[in-house]
C-alpha cells in the first residue's frame, strides 16, 4: 500500500528523531540551491546519521513516490543536488568521520560527507597523499566528489576520483545495503559496479562509506610561473610539454580576464597586461624536482614566455594556487549572472579550442573567460552577463551551443569534472548515441525503478519530463 506524503514524513521522523527533519520553509530555503544559483524548493530535509537510518529512510519514500536528492555541502555546478520535482534532501553531513586511514595497505575507510580538504590534511599528516583535488577542496565533501567523478589540477599526473575508489557501501532505493569492490590493489570477480556509482551523480544510489586509495606523499613540490603575451604561445607550450612526454603534476592556465580577476581580487602582484600566464607544478625526490622545474622554466622560453619565475619559497606557492582558486568567484566583477562550462578537448588541440573561444569573443561581443586544467586539456569556459537581458542571454545559449559542437568535433567532451545535473542533460544526446543513452535509461530504471532517485538529472526532458 502507498504511503501518503504526511504519513511517510511521520515516519521518517520516528527513524531519524524529530530535530533531524524538517519541513519549514525557513529550513527549505537553505537547501534550495546549489552553485549553479537556480532555486528549487525541497519539500522536506532529512539529516540520518547513519547507513540503518538511511535505508529505512529509502524504504519510506521509496513506498510513497517521494524524491530523494543526495546531498553534501551543495557546491556542485550543474544543479545536480536541487529538487527539481521537490520531494526529500537527504543531507549527508552527520557522516563526516574519516574511520580508518591504514597505513600498511594505503587505503582509507571513509564517510561521505567529510570536507575534501580535511581528509587530504589528514593522510598528508601520516605522509600520504590522496590525490583529487578539485578547486572547491576546501567546502566540498568526498561523497560529492565521487558522485561528480570530480578531478582537479593534479588529475593530468595522478588521474580523477574513479581512479582512487576501491570499494563502496551503498543504500539503494529501496532501501537494501549492498557494497561493492574490494580492499586491495586487485580485484577483478564480477562487474565494476564500484565504477557505476562513481559519477553517476545520485540517481542509482545513497554512498554511505568509502574504501579509498592512498600514494605515498612526494619528498618534495616545485611550482613556477610562465607569463605570455599571447594565449597561442601558452597553448603551444602546454602542447610541446605533452609531446616531449614530460608530466607535471599540474599545468593549470589563465588568460587575461582570469589574470585581472585574481589580481582585483587578491593583490598578489600577478601581470594583469598579460595574456596568458601557466601554473606548472613538479613533484617527487628532492634530488630531481629541480632539474624537472629547470627544464620547464627553459621549455617555456623556448616558446615564448615573456617571464618565467620559480617560486622559492611554499608561501609562495600557495599564494599562486590561493590566486587560482580565486578565479571563480572573483568573475563577477564582469557581470551579475555567470553561465560556467567545463569541457575537455584533447591537449593537442588546446590551441585550436584557445583560437574558437577568441573569435567567439569577437562575434558576440560577449564577456568570456578561460582558464583550467591544461594539461589534461580541461578548460573552465566561462560567460559573464546579465540573464535579464534577453538578447544576452540568447547569444551566451547559441554560444554555448556552438561551443558544445566545436568541442565534440575535436573529439573532445562537454564536462571533463562538473557532471551533467540539469544544465548539460539539454545537450547530453550531442555526445551519447541513442542506443548508448537508452542502455544507461535500463540501468537506471533497474536500480530505481520508481525513478524516487534524484530524478529529472542526466537524462533529457524525453525519460523524465520535469519542469526545469
Amino acid at each position: 500500500m502507498k504511503l501518503t506524503k504526511k504519513k511517510a514524513f511521520s515516519n521518517i521522523k520516528r527513524i531519524v528523531g524529530k530535530d533531524n527533519f524538517s519541513s519549514a520553509k525557513e529550513d527549505l530555503a537553505c537547501y534550495a540551491y546549489d552553485a549553479t544559483a537556480r532555486t528549487y524548493l525541497p519539500d522536506g530535509i532529512v539529516f540520518p546519521a547513519n547507513t540503518r537510518e538511511v535505508a529505512e529512510v529509502m524504504a519510506v519514500v521509496n513506498r510513497a513516490g517521494i524524491p530523494v536528492i543526495p546531498r553534501g555541502a551543495g557546491s556542485g555546478m550543474t544543479g545536480g543536488s536541487l529538487a527539481v520535482e521537490g520531494g526529500i534532501i537527504l543531507s549527508l553531513t552527520r557522516f563526516d568521520k574519516i574511520l580508518e586511514i591504514d597505513t600498511d595497505n594505503l587505503i582509507a575507510h571513509v564517510e561521505p560527507g567529510v570536507v575534501t580538504r580535511h581528509f587530504q590534511t589528514a593522510v598528508e599528516e601520516k605522509g600520504l597523499m590522496y590525490p583529487p583535488d578539485p578547486s572547491s577542496a576546501d567546502f566540498s565533501t568526498l561523497g560529492g566528489n565521487l558522485a561528480e567523478c570530480a578531478g582537479g589540477p593534479r588529475a593530468v599526473k595522478y588521474g580523477v576520483t574513479r581512479d582512487y575508489v576501491l570499494g563502496l557501501e551503498i543504500v539503494l532505493p529501496a532501501g537494501e545495503i549492498i557494497n561493492t569492490g574490494v580492499q586491495t590493489a586487485k580485484g577483478v570477480v564480477g562487474y565494476d559496479l564500484t565504477r557505476l556509482f562513481v559519477g553517476s551523480e545520485g540517481t542509482l544510489g545513497i554512498i554511505t562509506k568509502m574504501t579509498l586509495r592512498l600514494l605515498p606523499l612526494p619528498e618534495a613540490v616545485r611550482t613556477m610561473t610562465a607569463v605570455f603575451s599571447t594565449m597561442a604561445d601558452a597553448a603551444e607550450a602546454v602542447s610541446e610539454v605533452i609531446r616531449r612526454n614530460i608530466i607535471p603534476r599540474t599545468i593549470e592556465y589563465l588568460d587575461n580576464a582570469s589574470i585581472r580577476c585574481a589580481e582585483t581580487h587578491l593583490k598578489v602582484g600577478l601581470p594583469v597586461d598579460a595574456a596568458a600566464m601557466l601554473i606548472i607544478e613538479v613533484d617527487g625526490k628532492d634530488s630531481v624536482v629541480d632539474e624537472d622545474i629547470n627544464h620547464l622554466a627553459e621549455l617555456c622560453r623556448e616558446k615564448g614566455a615573456d617571464t618565467v619565475n620559480i617560486a622559492k619559497t611554499k608561501a609562495e606557492s600557495e599564494a599562486l594556487w590561493k590566486a587560482r582558486k580565486a578565479i571563480s568567484p572573483s568573475l563577477y566583477l564582469y557581470g551579475p549572472d555567470k553561465i560556467n562550462e567545463d569541457i575537455v578537448v584533447p591537449r593537442s588541440r588546446i590551441p585550436d579550442m584557445v583560437r574558437k573561444i577568441s573569435e567567439m569573443r569577437e562575434k558576440t561581443g560577449l564577456t568570456m573567460v578561460s582558464f583550467g586544467h591544461a594539461g589534461d586539456g580541461n578548460i573552465h569556459f566561462n560567460i559573464m552577463l546579465d540573464k535579464k537581458n534577453r538578447i544576452e542571454l540568447e547569444k551566451a545559449d547559441a554560444a554555448i551551443e556552438e561551443m558544445f559542437d566545436f568541442t565534440l568535433a575535436l573529439g573532445g567532451t562537454i564536462s571533463g569534472e562538473h557532471g551533467v545535473g540539469i544544465t548539460k542533460a539539454p545537450y547530453i544526446e550531442k555526445e551519447i548515441g541513442t542506443t548508448e543513452l537508452n542502455l544507461m535509461w535500463k540501468i537506471k530504471t533497474l536500480f530505481d525503478p520508481n525513478n524516487i532517485l534524484n530524478p529529472g538529472k542526466i537524462f533529457p526532458d524525453r525519460f523524465n519530463p520535469v519542469s526545469k
